[in-house]
Parts: structure tokens; C-alpha cells; sequence
């Protein structure tokens, strides 16, 4: 068999050869590393565009610093597979994302190469800026990089990092990989800099014209000569009104500029912006043509691009479809989303009603807000975030949204759990931070036709502020839809007489309706009469008291402290009403990457696990 990747092979055995490798090995390396990713990443699932964007950074990296020693952050965290695969991590690749496989993300407790947790964008200059400080005053001489995304600039952390590292001398080296890609193309004013800047090279033909003709022998006067040029040429130069030495554009698939540049900077021993123009995607036609739709990819064909899986309507496919019609029916529908147009299924709507539609980057804070304010301004806001991202406007949420309350509709896609990306992007908190809103009502749709109904309902019939909240992906074998805010369900098996006593209650929502049925199922051949109660409408709680007359097992994919079981059980407890009681929820922790069936057995919130606790309950 012929070795397909001789220079990969040699870096991985003896990774000091890296240093010895000449030009045309190097990239040799880049491209044997594209071809190693595809084909890995194919079979698994995962970041693919962002990752063949940004090879020769990674390389480059490797080369000019110690990633053991020196602390290389990645924003967003998705844009670290080339790091983990010159980190001594290649044969976590064929487990990637998978339930005790390697991350697809940073994750110091994988490797001490990886500085910081970074699953969410926007902050790893704010880290970068502690671990600069910490340096300083522990009195060491390391290295701080970050390696920023463009779409991670358009959050508001990164302008409060770059303006309070920029005012200091602390040494931090930005390496901007601008490719004019977040998930979805780079919107906002930042985005529209970063291209003046790639569309405008009169300053640096000129820079480059006169250090060639006149050198270094004017001194004074040509570095005066040349801020007034720059000034003319390209007057939006912020980045170096807020303190940074400013290096670029570079190409960044060129690895001998970029390690010229990384290496003056490193000379600078100052704030440093190195920024480097990519292309996602670079190496595969496919991902280069619709870098979106391989920012996260399932399975698919190395050679093609096709995917693997068959495709089925989601709970986002069904989101977008229904708030698009809503806002054909009703001229005051407005959707918003942070960098999310595809993923929560609005590109359908951003296209048709472009004048009510608003993309606002990485800003979940500023989408929350900003939805606040149409309200106030008579508009019907629908925000489409992400359970994990939304905890970031958690502030926006409960100040702007809640106080005066107004009618924003909140779509919190991927809640519960989320298989492959693993501790970052679970969809655990939500229930327990949007209880804490005052006024806030919460539905959790069990099917996609759930899902229809009550957002519509959360649009046309509530008042203030509303959440429906769903999972990623489809529904499951039960396609409910009765509407009602709490109902007690039928289930394959019932035995005859069930219509007594019940033995013990479950009380569930969302798609987990789906395994609490099946284990009524499987008790029921037991002789074991069980009484399933699915909630529609999550908060404010429905009453439970008519349930209290059999022990209750509560299931839910939510984190333990504000689940809907702890707020049940002390409802009953003020009522002074006794019952015996078992929560199954995922804790008061976070969880790893796996499928969803692996993390559901993990919690105890599969079949076998919720019949277990009934069980338990019944012998107790």
C-alpha cells in the first residue's frame, strides 16, 4: 500500500522534524494535512471548511512557537483541528466527536497544547489578555497568541479585549484569519472594514514602493510620511488607534510570509494584529463553494461532498417554515438571529423580507436588546439563538426584556442535549435561567407539529416575554399534538384496568416524551400501571396537585438546580403534600461529546433508565 501521507507521517513519529521540513515540504504537509481531514472528518462528522482555512496559520504556528509552553488560544474554538493534529493527537481523529472520543474543540484537560476551553466566540482575547498579565507578574517569558476568526469580531467581548489589551504594552500577538466567513458571511461594520481593507492595496503597493527606493535614510521624516499616506489611503486603521501594531494583509496560505510576519512581531514584544486573508474551505471545491453547509458537517462522501445521511425535516426546518409564514400573515414579524441565519433556518425569510430580517454577528446581547427595542416600537420580534449561546444575554434578558416587560419571542434551538460538540454546546441551562425571568412563559414542543402550534401561539396569543424551546434535529417515533399545556398520554402496551390507580407518574416534556413512553411500555408488560403526563407549556408550571396520589418520577434533559422537577416538588411540598418523588435530569455538570442515545443513558434518561427509577421508587 502506498503511504499516503509520508510527511504527516514523519511530523507525527518525530515531532521535532517539523523544524527541519524545507519550503516544498511544508507544503507538502498542508496538503497532505487537507487530504488527512476530509477524509477523517467525512466518516465522522465535524468542522470542515474552517479547518482547511486555516493549515498553514496552524503550521506557521507550530513552527515559530512552543505550543506546550507557549498558550495558543483559538477563536472560535472550531478552528483547532490542525492544532490537535501536530499536538500529538492524530489518532483521537478517528473518534472525533464521538461519546470518549476527542473534542472537536479546545479542551486543556486533553492536552496541555490546548490553553483554554473555547466553544463560544469572542473570548479568547479576553483570556489571552489574563494569561498575558499572569505571565507578567509571575515574572516568565511564554509566548500569548490568539488566533481570531473575523466572524469572532463582531462580538462585543473582542472590542472590550482589544481596547483594554491595546492600551497597555502587554505583549499579545492576533493572528486575524479573515476569510469573510462566520458560520454565514461576515455582516456588520466590521466586516465591511476587514473588506476595504482586502479591496484597497494602493497604501501597501506605495508602503512597499518607497521602503524599496528610499529605504531607511530619511528616518523621521518618511515614517511621518508614511502615517499621512496611510492616513489618505486607508483612513478606518482602528486597529492601531486602539494601541496594536498592525501587520498585513498576508496571505495566509503562504507559510514563509506569515512566519515573517509572526516573526517581527514577535520582535515588536508589544500588542500585535497580524491579519491574514483565508479562503474556508481551501482544498475542497465542495466546502469552498458552500463553506456554510461545511462549517459543521455530518457524514459524507470524501470525494464528492454529498452527505451521508438522509436528510429530514427539523425542528429548525420547521421554525424557519412557520415564522416565515408568520411574517407573510403579519407585517410586524421581525426575526433575528447572531450569525445563525442557516442553522436556525431563516434564509428562507432573510431572502423574501430582507427589511425585517436582522443578522447581527456573534452579539447575542445586542440581538436581545435590540429585539426589546422593536417591541417597544410596536414590532413582533422572533430571536432565534442557540440554548448555549443565549446564555450570554442572560443580563439583556432579565434588564431589557423582563423589567418592562414586553412581547419578544424568544426560539431557543438546540436545547436539551446536543450530540458532537460536546460541554460547550450543551443545551443544558435554559429551563433553569429562563425560570428566573420574571414574567417569562416557556413551552417545550415534544414534535414538529407541536412546535408549529405553539409558535404561533407564543406569537399571536401571548403577551410579554415567551420562549419555545426545541432540540436539534427531528422528532421522534410519537408525532403528539394535542395542544393542551399538560396532558396525560396513551402508550403502546396498555394493559387492560390501567385506568385505575396509577402505580407511579412521570411527568416529562420536550421529545423525551418518546422514552418516557417506551418505559411506561415496557412496566406496563410488568404489571406495573404507569401514568405518563407530558407538559407543553413548562413555566409557569401547570398544576400538578391531581398527580401527587402516586410517587412521581420527573425526566428532563436540563441541568438539576431550576429543573422543572425541583420547582414541582417544592410547589407540592408549600401545598403540604407528601409524595415520593425521584428527579432524573443530567445534573449539576456538564457533559461530553457523544450521540444522544449514549448521553441519555449517562443520565439515566433513556428506557432502561426511567424505568429503573420507577422501579426504584415502586421498591422503596
Amino acid at each position: 500500500m502506498i503511504d499516503r501521507y509520508p510527511v504527516l507521517d514523519e511530523v507525527t513519529r518525530r515531532p521535532e522534524a517539523l523544524h527541519t521540513l524545507d519550503r516544498s515540504e511544508l507544503d507538502r504537509l498542508c496538503a497532505e494535512i487537507r487530504a488527512f481531514l476530509i477524509e477523517h472528518i467525512a466518516k465522522t462528522g465535524g468542522h470542515l471548511a474552517s479547518n482547511l482555512g486555516i493549515v498553514e496559520i496552524s503550521v506557521a504556528l507550530a513552527l515559530e512557537f512552543d505550543p506546550f509552553s507557549d498558550r495558543i488560544l483559538y477563536d472560535v474554538g472550531h478552528q483547532c483541528y490542525v492544532h490537535k493534529l501536530l499536538t500529538g493527537r492524530r489518532e483521537g481523529f478517528e473518534t472525533l466527536r464521538t461519546a470518549g472520543g476527542m473534542s472537536g474543540f479546545p479542551r486543556p484537560w486533553e492536552s496541555p497544547a490546548d490553553a483554554f476551553v473555547a466553544g463560544h466566540a469572542s473570548g479568547a482575547l479576553s483570556a489571552a489578555a489574563g494569561l498575558a498579565r499572569a505571565r507578567t507578574l509571575g515574572g516568565k517569558t511564554h509566548r500569548v497568541v490568539a488566533v481570531v476568526g473575523d466572524g469572532a469580531l463582531t462580538g462585543g467581548m473582542t472590542m472590550e479585549a482589544l481596547n483594554d489589551i491595546g492600551r497597555g504594552e502587554e505583549p499579545v500577538i492576533v493572528l486575524l484569519n479573515d476569510n469573510a466567513m462566520a458560520i454565514s458571511q461576515s455582516v456588520g461594520g466590521i466586516a465591511d472594514y476587514l473588506n476595504r481593507v482586502r479591496t484597497r492595496p494602493s497604501y501597501y503597493r506605495f508602503k512597499t514602493f518607497v521602503e524599496k527606493s528610499v529605504g531607511k535614510r530619511f528616518g523621521g521624516f518618511l515614517k511621518r510620511m508614511k502615517r499621512r499616506v496611510k492616513t489618505l489611503l486607508l483612513p478606518q486603521s482602528f486597529i492601531e488607534y486602539l494601541g496594536f501594531s498592525y501587520l498585513g494583509p498576508v496571505d495566509g496560505h503562504d507559510i514563509g510570509k506569515l512566519r515573517d510576519m509572526i516573526s517581527f512581531a514577535k520582535l515588536l514584544n508589544r500588542p500585535v494584529v497580524i491579519h491574514c486573508l483565508t479562503v474556508k474551505g481551501r482544498g475542497a471545491e465542495y466546502a469552498e463553494q458552500a463553506p456554510d453547509r461545511f462549517h459543521g458537517a455530518a457524514a459524507f462522501d470524501a470525494f464528492s461532498g454529498e452527505s451521508l445521511s438522509r436528510p429530514s425535516r427539523s425542528f429548525s426546518d420547521v421554525f424557519g417554515e412557520t415564522v416565515y409564514a408568520l411574517a407573510r400573515e403579519n407585517p410586524a414579524v421581525c426575526a433575528i438571529t447572531a450569525a445563525m441565519t442557516s442553522g436556525t433556518g431563516l434564509t428562507r425569510f432573510a431572502r423574501d423580507y430582507p427589511r425585517r430580517f436582522f443578522d447581527v454577528g456573534i452579539a447575542e446581547e445586542h440581538a436581545v436588546t435590540m429585539a426589546a427595542g422593536l417591541a417597544k416600537g410596536g414590532m413582533t420580534p422572533v430571536c432565534a439563538i442557540y440554548s448555549t449561546f443565549l446564555q450570554r444575554a442572560y443580563d439583556q434578558l432579565l434588564h431589557d426584556v423582563c423589567i418592562d416587560p414586553v412581547h419578544v419571542v424568544f426560539a431557543v434551538d438546540r436545547a436539551g442535549l446536543v450530540p458532537g460538540d460536546g460541554e460547550t454546546h450543551q443545551g443544558l441551562f435554559d429551563v433553569g435561567f429562563l425560570g428566573s425571568a420574571p414574567g417569562m412563559t416557556v413551552y417545550s414542543p415534544a414534535s414538529l407539529a407541536e412546535l408549529e402550534l405553539v409558535l404561533r401561539r407564543a406569537v399571536c396569543e401571548c403577551t410579554g416575554p415567551v420562549a419555545v424551546r426545541y432540540p436539534r434535529g427531528g422528532e421522534g417515533a410519537c408525532t403528539f399534538c394535542d395542544g393542551e399545556d399538560l396532558a396525560v398520554l396513551p402508550y403502546e402496551g396498555k394493559l387492560p384496568g390501567t385506568d385505575a390507580h396509577p402505580d407511579a407518574t412521570v411527568v416529562c416534556y420536550g421529545i423525551l416524551a418518546n422514552e418516557a413512553l417506551a418505559a411506561a411500555g415496557t412496566l406496563a408488560r410488568e404489571g406495573v400501571r404507569v401514568r405518563v403526563v407530558k407538559l407543553l407549556r413548562i413555566l409557569p408550571l401547570p398544576p400538578l396537585d391531581a398527580f401527587a396520589d402516586a410517587p412521581l418520577v420527573f425526566a428532563e434533559e436540563a441541568a438539576a438546580a431550576g429543573s422543572i422537577g425541583e420547582r414541582a416538588l417544592a410547589y407540592l411540598a408549600e401545598k403540604g403534600l407528601r409524595v415520593r418523588a425521584r428527579r432524573l435530569n443530567t445534573g449539576a455538570r456538564t457533559l461530553p461529546c457523544g450521540d444522544i442515545p449514549s448521553l441519555r443513558r449517562m443520565c439515566g434518561l433513556d428506557e432502561r433508565g426511567i424505568a429503573d427509577a420507577v422501579r426504584g421508587l415502586m421498591e422503596g
